[in-house]
């Protein structure tokens, strides 16, 4: 009987692009979701950007617009980031948003009712030359037990240390420098302790994996402690009812936006939204990352259970993503952002990657680069796309295009892929997406092998009917392969489809052997990737990345955002920097390089060469004459490219949005800039 079901996934924070670190949750939701479609069940997938917070407050005021302009611009490169990936939400909407503000003051409310809401005073840092409460990572300072220097206001990355804001020696405020001081400030608590045991039965009948409840366990015997919910402002967000400078926290409204999300796309497509969340015979299941398990696995089902609303049937939880075994990293390049990867190589390699590593574990996901290139070009390519490519072709160009009758050694191959049928819908359901891989793989072996064994190349010239049977198995096992992977390549299975010329594809098709019967032409399903465009891609995620912060997936509470800003540096440091105006000579595009422009650049009678990264900004013929800010005495890099001997200085996010010194400025080359 066909199901209906609800899938969220964590939030991305508005504070920056995504990056394939946070493709994995996305990657992994939608190949669930796109399964239990493809099985026939009504499954709804939504999500929304977490918008509210102190850093983006700070992010919007240091880029001189309004917050609500930074999070629709943000919304919109996350759209396009997801698109490029083919992860297909039914709503993707935003916390800031009239339905969310309608939730969370009802949940609010109603926990007031309950009297799970406390209110007492708490000791904040306040800086007073910024005018606003400091979040504890907004504090920097010296350790309390170590020593190290520039420490988080909540924690020492050198020693693990935790402790408060007050505790560190010279604190500082993040954002401008300024000694804070401490306030006292009235705040809101939801009283989480209040719902021990009903939390303790909801992890206890497998809410989540066992790993999880064992963690969870050692925070039941810690004791769960009130939750501070609200903030002073200045602050974006929503301000709690009745009150005129106070506001919900980040982390009380955001979870809130799966329900919002889902509200908003009841409203506008006819749906009851209390039946569709709250009905117990709809499924509801939450896919989050190991890091926010704390917010979810309590804080949110909490809320829910005092607030009388429904909560997840199960809560998915998944590691995070190494590159080449190790954590990613700018300096190295594999902190590559999502819209670099679709810029170089096909999307649905990654997806198929990261597939045939994921299982149900909350364990860490590796990246091999070699391996996803080994990977991707001997089974999408030689595997897959190969069985299609020397059998499609053939019975267009020989044989009319026309499948016939399966014979008895076909239906024995096709009787053993369908067999695979239940085992690979079961590790599908299970998130157990690598051994569903591994079976599928497996059976494309078993048709290559058939495959070779027939020749129809040879037999071609001497039995065209003979052939015509063995092309009908071959893509009566492609067809089936296709439904297999169909949740993991979706774009791949459209091909597919359409050269076969059937309508799309489900597991109800499985069994289903197509005979006398039309195919069309034949367009090719993927490519082999050169491992120079992996490299390429490197270089560029090496040299773009500081732009902007990564987006983090699920309320980047402010207790965790970083600072805006690197390490502080001093006067006599700044002083070493030689800032000249130079003119560009010429400018030419990059080859093999789509964000890199070569300079030739006249300082006062000196020419440097410089590769700079502003080809989606500015265009070569353009740039003639222009005048900018040369970097003089930055070491000189030697880069893929070319050397570099120096570096031209810009603002702006990065892309499209880079802006050059102004041209009418009067400045001439050579000239320091002080």
């Amino acid at each position: 009987m066909p199901r209906k079901i609800v899938v969220t996934s964590a939030l991305p924070y508005a504070n920056g692009p995504i990056h394939i670190g946070h493709l994995v949750e996305y990657l992994q939701t939608d190949m669930w979701v796109r399964f239990q479609k493809a099985c026939g069940h009504q499954c709804y997938y939504f999500c929304a950007d977490d918008t509210h917070g102190t850093p983006i407050m700070i992010s919007a005021r240091a880029a001189g617009i309004r917050p609500e302009d930074l999070i629709d611009r943000v919304h919109k490169e996350h759209a396009a980031d997801f698109a490029q990936f083919h992860i297909e939400f039914d709503n993707y909407y935003s916390t800031h948003s009239p339905e969310n503000q309608q939730l969370s003051e009802l949940i609010f409310h109603r926990l007031n009712e309950a009297g799970s809401i406390a209110r007492r005073d708490v000791e904040q840092t306040y800086c007073e030359s910024c005018k606003m409460a400091l979040p504890d990572r907004y504090v920097r300072g010296t350790c309390p037990r170590c020593g190290a220097e520039d420490q988080y206001g909540d924690s020492c990355e050198v020693c693990g240390a935790t402790y408060q804001p007050k505790d560190l020696v010279e604190p500082r405020c993040a954002t401008c420098g300024a000694t804070p001081v401490l306030q006292t400030s009235e705040h809101y608590f939801f009283k989480l302790a209040d719902y021990e045991q009903q939390l303790k039965t909801l992890i206890g009948g497998g809410h989540t994996q066992k790993s999880v409840a064992n963690k969870l366990n050692e925070w039941f015997q810690a004791g769960l402690r009130d939750w501070d919910i609200s903030r002073d402002g200045p602050y974006f967000g929503f301000k709690i009812p009745g009150e005129e400078n106070k506001y919900f926290y980040v982390w009380l409204d955001a979870p809130i936006g799966y329900m919002a999300s889902a509200k908003n796309y009841c409203e506008s497509h006819g749906l009851d939204f209390e039946e569709l969340w709250n009905s117990p015979d709809n499924e509801l299941y939450h896919f989050i990352g190991k890091d926010i398990m704390y917010f979810h696995a309590l804080f949110w089902p909490a809320m829910l259970m005092g607030a009388g609303f429904k909560t997840a049937n199960k809560l998915f939880i998944h590691g995070f993503l190494t590159v080449n075994g190790e954590k990613m990293s700018k300096s190295r390049g594999t902190f590559i952002r999502a819209s670099t990867f679709a810029g170089h190589l096909n999307p649905e390699s990654l997806r198929y990657y990261y597939a045939s590593k994921l299982t149900d574990t909350v364990e860490d996901i590796d990246l091999g680069v070699e391996d996803f290139i080994n990977k991707t070009n001997a089974d999408l390519v030689g595997k897959y796309a190969n069985l299609a490519s020397r059998s499609g072709p053939m019975l267009t160009k020989k044989l009319d295009g026309r499948l016939g009758r399966l014979d008895a050694e076909g239906r024995e191959l096709l009787d053993k892929l369908v067999g695979a049928k239940e085992g690979i819908i079961q590790n599908y359901e299970g998130l157990n997406y690598a051994a569903a891989v591994r079976t599928i793989s497996a059976l494309a072996d078993q048709a290559n092998r058939y495959v070779e064994q027939k020749q129809p190349w040879t037999t071609i010239k001497t039995d065209a009917e003979q052939t015509r049977v063995t092309l009908t198995t071959v893509l009566n096992a492609v067809k089936v392969l296709a439904i297999y992977l169909k949740p993991i390549l979706p774009v791949f299975t459209q091909k597919i489809e359409k050269f076969l010329q059937v309508a799309p594809l489900s597991f109800a098709d499985v069994e289903t052997a197509l005979e006398d019967h039309e195919i069309g032409r034949f367009e090719r399903l993927f490519e082999r990737i050169d491992e120079e465009q992996v490299h390429t891609m490197i270089d560029e995620s090496k040299e773009g990345q500081a732009a902007q912060p990564a987006a983090t997936p699920a309320a980047d509470s402010e207790e965790k955002a970083a600072s805006p800003f690197k390490p502080e540096v001093t006067i006599e440091d700044f002083m070493k920097l030689d800032l000249r105006i130079a003119k560009v000579v010429t400018a030419e595009p990059v080859e093999g390089a789509n964000k890199l422009l070569r300079l030739v650049l006249d300082v006062g009678g000196v020419e440097r060469n410089v590769l700079a990264g502003i080809a989606k900004a500015y265009e070569p013929e353009k740039l003639v004459g222009r005048l900018v800010v040369f970097f003089a005495n930055l070491k000189p890099r030697k880069m893929k490219f070319g050397l570099s001997e120096g570096m031209i200085l810009a603002t702006g996010p990065g892309g499209s949005d880079i802006f050059l010194l102004s041209p009418d400025t009067g400045a001439v080359p050579g000239q320091s800039v002080s």
